[in-house]
């Protein structure tokens, strides 16, 4: 695709629109600052690099277009520099490698150049100006190249291989010099020439010293050179052949730089090629788009439920039932046992389980304290670990690189703050047994009514029983049927009382159940709310980044 566009941009003059290179170049390094922390930087370093270099570039100059000379020891690209300059610039001799460092030729002012070349790093006694008044107007034409002569790249010196290499990654356009003897040497095509496939736009070859072939020889060298350019990408690029003997000899490459020149194009097809390279890098680095994990997620389910184990809801889920039976029989058993029954401690005080006090101004106030739930076990720890996996595996599936280690790290990233979050979420869950249902009191009132006359009959008859001790005439106690009114109070209130402590232990129990579930729900969604804020933002965090420079990945790639 991106060498079917690049075809299509040289067939239509290739002109690079500078302001939509601006633009992608923007999206690069807003999507550095996305992928921050996600990725790792060293894959991201040659993006960084271009991001700076790019912004350096076009801030110097676009009104010069830099041009390299780069071959082998041999090739008399020195020579051919020298010529396209008219002055003997670039030392030539037979000792090789000859050229020791890069020599720089700027056409017109060099003042308009100097600090393109203080970035390249040629120092100011290699720099040299092709303007003179003996040419009038002849070098116009050439008027914003540089043109630089580079070290040998097959030099001995390990250290003229490296500025090589570093000139390369900065020049706007390459002229690949090679003579006849070299032009197919392995180095030269694997190392160098091979790598530029994306810099078609900005390369040019040379045939060097095509003087020293029979006339009849050259056609055929050049069409070698055609077939091993093809195989290594570099179908398309100009191939030229020039000799330094012949003053008309190097005419040809003169023409081509005149237009390239003309053109002011060169440094924006070469950072155009180098952002092409890393945008597909980073399109490898991001992948397909991902959907975030969805609520109704297997996954999410068993986090919630690992949350629930580790903060030990079975526990407050059974001490909710208890505390609701041990509640109801406070309130509805008989009253002359109650006040001993509510001297047993509440199973949810024990875990000092209260939860938000109705009417609090501040329930945020109940979670100062601690509550008292068990410790949990290593099950539980362990089955919480793999429940973060799970959710992590899920919600990085098919993402490539680093992203799943992303993930991973996000869902574990505020794993050791869960134990506090889960307790205060226990704390300040409202469980329903803040209020007295309605029944206890009914009940309640009821076992009242029948202990009042159970107590009445029995003051009654005790009543009767002090007359007689006293000798004086006994109290005429009405009758029901043959049972006394007092002993039926005494006998009916305690009967009563028992019976309807009977018939309210099973609707005790039914409720407490129903509690239970109420109070199951309640802590499943805190829990979730926990699970949500603590594993699934963060990971959220992590998926919408991937999102997010996926979209700003779409600009970058835009031709």
């Amino acid at each position: 695709m991106g060498g079917r566009l690049r075809e299509a941009l040289r067939i239509s003059d290739g002109r690079v629109d500078a302001d939509q290179l601006v633009a992608r170049l923007e999206a690069v390094h807003r999507f550095l600052g996305l992928v921050d922390g996600y990725l790792p930087d060293t894959p991201l370093s040659p993006a960084r690099t271009l991001v700076e270099r790019a912004g350096t570039r076009l801030s110097l100059s676009r009104d010069h277009t830099v041009v390299a000379l780069a071959g082998a020891t041999g090739s008399g690209k020195s020579s051919l520099f020298n010529a396209m300059a008219g002055r003997n610039l670039s030392p030539v001799g037979v000792r090789r490698p000859t050229t020791g460092v890069t020599h720089a030729c700027v056409w017109g002012p060099l003042d308009g150049g100097a600090r393109l070349l203080d970035w390249l790093g040629v120092l100011p006694k290699h720099r040299f100006v092709r303007e003179s008044l003996l040419d009038g107007d002849d070098e116009s034409t050439l008027h914003g190249l540089i043109l630089l002569d580079l070290p040998d790249f097959d030099s001995v010196q390990h250290a003229h291989r490296l500025e090589v290499d570093r000139l390369l990654g900065l020049v706007d356009l390459v002229i690949w010099v090679v003579d006849p003897e070299k032009y197919a040497d392995r180095v030269v095509h694997a190392a160098y020439l091979r790598e530029f496939q994306r810099h078609r736009d900005v390369t040019l070859v040379v045939l060097n010293q095509a003087d020293r072939l029979p006339p009849a020889e050259v056609p055929r060298v050049l069409a070698d050179l055609r077939r091993l350019l093809d195989a290594d990408g570099l179908d398309g690029v100009p191939l030229l052949a020039t000799t330094i003997v012949d003053p008309s000899g190097h005419e040809v490459l003169r023409t081509e730089l005149e237009r390239t020149v003309a053109e002011r194009q060169a440094a924006l097809r070469r950072l155009t090629g180098d952002l092409d390279a890393v945008v597909d890098t980073l399109d490898g680095m991001v992948g397909a788009p991902r959907s975030a994990l969805a609520a109704d997620d297997p996954a999410v389910a068993k986090l919630d439920r690992a949350l629930s184990a580790v903060a030990g809801v079975p526990t407050v889920l059974s001490a909710v039932e208890q505390a609701y039976r041990h509640r109801a029989a406070s309130r509805t058993g008989w009253p002359l046992v109650r006040f001993w029954r509510r001297l047993r401690p509440d199973p949810l005080r024990r875990l000092h389980l209260t939860g938000p006090q109705p009417g609090a101004d501040d329930p945020e106030q109940v979670l100062a304290a601690a509550t008292s739930v068990p410790e949990p076990g290593a099950a539980d720890k362990s089955a919480l670990a793999l429940a973060l996996r799970t959710v992590a595996e899920r919600a990085g599936e098919g993402l490539p690189s680093a992203w799943p280690a992303a993930v991973s790290a996000a869902a574990r990233s505020r794993l050791a703050d869960l134990p506090d979050a889960l307790d205060r979420a226990l704390a300040g869950t409202d469980l329903g047994l803040n209020r007295p249902r309605t029944w206890w009191r009914l009940v309640g009132g009821l076992q009242w009514v029948v202990t009042i006359a159970a107590v009445a009959g029995l003051g009654w008859l005790f009543l009767g029983y002090a007359l007689r001790i006293l000798g004086l005439p006994e109290l005429e106690h009405p009758m029901v049927g043959a049972v006394p009114v007092p002993t039926l109070l005494l006998l009916g209130g305690l009967l009563s009382g028992l019976l309807l402590a009977a018939l309210t232990r099973p609707i005790s129990r039914w409720a407490a159940r129903r509690a239970r579930r109420r109070a199951e729900d309640r802590l499943t969604r805190a829990m979730g709310q926990v699970g949500d804020e603590y594993v699934l933002s963060p990971v959220r965090a992590v998926i919408a980044a991937h999102a997010d420079a996926r979209t700003v990945l779409e600009v970058a790639r835009h031709r």
